[in-house]
């Protein structure tokens, strides 16, 4: 932990910043058949995961013509190479981001401008610095947490280096996102669209 502990905190980039400013949710759209939900939900951030790449295209379309921030999970839509290809096609319909553990795939997003975000697994001590050392090489504009109820087991300084960090997995109500930003974190990722309208606001007033 020596060595994570003299890097600097990563800047929040200011487009992120402005689109969890009201609603400090990220929505998992898993599938297709979510994504009316999402393009109707208040939350300005999505991460498309389970979408044939066939229909990427269009969805993507669509969503940045609602003024949605749209994060691709390149591991997990079917039909999508995991290679600098598929960055390259996500660019050219128009997704503003890229989701992946694998920090090549990330290097190659963040070279082409793409907001990003490495996704990462912490489920012991030795994993939880490996995460440390490849989020150090790659520089995600966000790193993804899972599962979150983890977060507040690891200790303050892997926190900062991690950040700035959205949690994710097993976040299912507003307690959960409540804590989730307690813990540092700039949002909370959900597959639930009930918490896709969660304000800030709301937040405070415990609701």
């Amino acid at each position: 932990m020596s060595e994570p502990s003299t890097r600097p905190r990563r800047p929040l980039n200011p487009l992120i910043e402005a689109a969890f400013a009201d609603v400090p949710v990220c929505a998992s759209v898993v599938g297709a058949a979510r994504v009316k939900d999402f393009a109707a939900a208040p939350t300005a951030v999505g991460v498309l995961a389970s979408i044939p790449v066939g229909e990427l295209p269009k969805v993507v379309r669509v969503l940045v013509h609602l003024k949605k921030t749209v994060f691709v999970n390149i591991d997990a839509c079917p039909g999508l190479a995991q290679d600098r290809g598929a960055i390259d096609f996500l660019t050219e319909i128009g997704a503003q981001g890229v989701v992946s553990t694998r920090a090549a795939l990330i290097d190659r997003a963040g070279a082409l401008d793409m907001l990003t975000m490495q996704k990462v697994f912490v489920t012991d001590r030795s994993n939880l610095n490996r995460s440390l050392e490849g989020v150090g090489r790659s520089n995600p504009d966000l790193v993804e947490v899972m599962p979150a109820p983890i977060i507040p087991w690891m200790p303050e300084e892997a926190r900062r280096v991690l950040s700035p960090f959205v949690a994710a997995g097993f976040v299912t109500d507003v307690a959960g996102v409540a804590h989730s930003l307690a813990m540092g974190a700039v949002a909370a990722a959900t597959s639930d669209p009930g918490l896709w309208s969660l304000t800030r606001d709301r937040l405070r007033a415990g609701k």
